[in-house]
């Protein structure tokens, strides 16, 4: 077992290289919109879980997804020659969700901001139907007694 600081330092190697590998060495339109967000690297070194985002929509999505996997040799061996241990790890490409959830959230945020200007809005100049305050305190209870003992 590799220590996690060293997993953690070779995942962030394997980043870099894959992006430059992808630049330089893939040869395939489909894998121009991808971006390499993240990768992880699990503790015996053997296996690398690369993270990926796409520009676009679904269609170039699926063409994006379909060119990783179709150079994952090529980018597997430029990994190889960029690293310097004896057992270069498997690569597998995993579309990463979090931008989208992140968008998501933040629409989900912004209807509730609008939702909340909106109710300010209707209770400008609005009114109470009873009292301001509907609850007695203790010296409000003890003087009314007081007023109606005297009267």
């Amino acid at each position: 077992m590799a220590d996690p600081a060293r997993a953690a330092r070779l995942a962030q190697r394997i980043k870099v290289l894959i992006a430059e590998a992808m630049r330089k060495a893939v040869k395939d339109d489909r894998v121009e919109p991808v971006t390499i967000t993240e990768v992880r690297v699990t503790n015996d070194l053997q296996h690398a879980s690369v993270y990926y985002t796409v520009l676009g929509d679904d269609t170039v999505v699926e063409e994006a997804r379909e060119g990783m996997e179709a150079n994952r040799g090529i980018l597997r061996r430029e990994v190889g020659r960029g690293l310097t241990i004896r057992l270069v790890p498997t690569l597998e490409f995993i579309p990463d969700t979090v931008p989208e959830a992140a968008a998501h959230l933040e629409d989900v945020l912004r209807a509730a901001r609008e939702r909340d200007a909106e109710i300010a809005a209707a209770s400008t100049g609005a009114r109470y139907a009873g009292d301001e305050d509907p609850y007695r305190k203790d010296d409000e209870e003890s003087e009314s007694a007081e007023d109606t003992r005297e009267h």
